[in-house]
């Protein structure tokens, strides 16, 4: 008597592939409504920050002169004064914003923003630097604090290790450890700087130290926006291999990652995102640091372009803050997200667990 056939085995449901995370629909019209809200904010504090001052200009007269007609008095506030301001917050935030969320999400911790590892003390030790020595101002400034930066960025890596293939962790932490340390460094520096300054010299330097947009014009728009024009296709082309990355470097190299030269592109365009900004506005604190957990908190989880503009409500929100809520007193944006920051950052190391950044 024949045996009855044995079954077929039932087919085994397919599995995602390593740098394939499903998605839910749920959390992805989240992020992308939550996206929407925030750039509809973005555009109203833009709006406000043209309109509301000393004195008010009506929505009105803005309209008509952003169009092209020229209103004596109302003409150079809105076009010479305001509206550039206006942009400048704009894209500094989103430039910030990108800049801390690379580096929280790369280094898979949300204390790895620049402010915290030494990146922007390094663009303005580079500033204070021509300041002290040099004498200088404008473009000279402007490329000396970009140096400063670059120049932080390529040290902490170099001892950091950065540059070699190993484990993630370690890497990362070192990484973060270094950048302390240096920051520390640093922060002496500029202080000591300071003291060889006159002392209109230095309480110039304090006033760029503290990060203000009282300086905007139309020519720090056109340096932010081809900043931003050119870093962002690249960093787009990197998002996808950062992904990979965050598996661990022993699977991306095995996907065929070249893992180090991915680590420092991603690390290189944050760094000059971040520096370019800060030699436009100075040093706004906490900016690139709040901005991505605040993302991550409203959309349940990582995104850049969240992030960005996260950012740039915060740079906008700080400076119609410190222009219309003191009275006739002016504080610079850098003095509310400084005093945003702080608390925030105690908050996040007195939390027990913190899921950094992912991608």
């Amino acid at each position: 008597m024949n045996a009855a056939p044995a079954p077929e085995p039932a087919p085994r449901a397919s599995r995602p592939g390593p740098g394939s995370r499903p998605r839910s629909p749920g959390r992805s019209r989240r992020t992308a409504l939550t996206a929407l809200v925030a750039g509809v904010i973005v555009l109203a504090l833009v709006a406000a920050r043209v309109l509301l001052g000393t004195p008010m200009v009506p929505l009105d007269q803005a309209l008509r002169v952003i169009g092209g007609e020229a209103i004596p008095g109302i003409s150079f506030i809105v076009m010479e004064n305001r509206l550039p301001t206006a942009v400048v917050a704009l894209l500094a935030g989103i430039a910030f914003g990108l800049s801390g969320t690379i580096f929280q999400t790369l280094l898979r911790n949300p204390l790895a923003s620049p402010d915290v590892i030494g990146v922007t003390l390094g663009a303005s030790a580079g500033a204070v630097i021509a300041m002290s020595f040099f004498e200088t101002d404008g473009r000279a400034l402007f490329w000396f604090t970009l140096l400063g930066g670059v120049l932080t960025a390529l040290l902490i890596l170099a001892v950091a290790g950065a540059g070699r293939p190993g484990a993630t962790g370690a890497v990362d932490n070192r990484f973060v450890l270094v950048g302390i340390g240096v920051a520390a460094a640093l922060s002496a520096l500029v202080s000591y700087l300071l003291t060889r300054l006159t002392l209109q010299s230095a309480g110039d330097a304090m006033h760029w130290l503290v990060g203000s947009l009282s300086t905007s014009t139309w020519d720090r728009v056109v340096v932010l926006a081809i900043a931003l024009a050119v870093l962002l296709p690249v960093l787009a082309l990197l998002v996808p291999r950062l992904r990979i990355l965050q598996l661990g470097d022993e699977t991306a190299t095995g996907l065929g990652l070249a893992v180090p030269r991915t680590r420092i592109w991603l690390i290189m365009v944050a760094v000059i995102l971040c520096a370019l900004t800060v030699a436009v506005t100075g040093p706004l604190s906490f900016v690139a640091f709040l901005a991505g957990p605040i993302a991550r908190m409203l959309a349940g989880r990582p995104s850049f372009v969240l992030s960005a503009a996260v950012g740039a409500v915060i740079v906008l929100l700080a400076d119609i803050a410190g222009q219309n809520l003191f009275g006739s007193t002016e504080l610079p944006a850098g003095v509310i997200t400084g005093a945003l920051g702080a608390p925030f950052l105690l908050w996040m190391l007195t939390r027990t667990t913190f899921s950094g950044p992912g991608r």
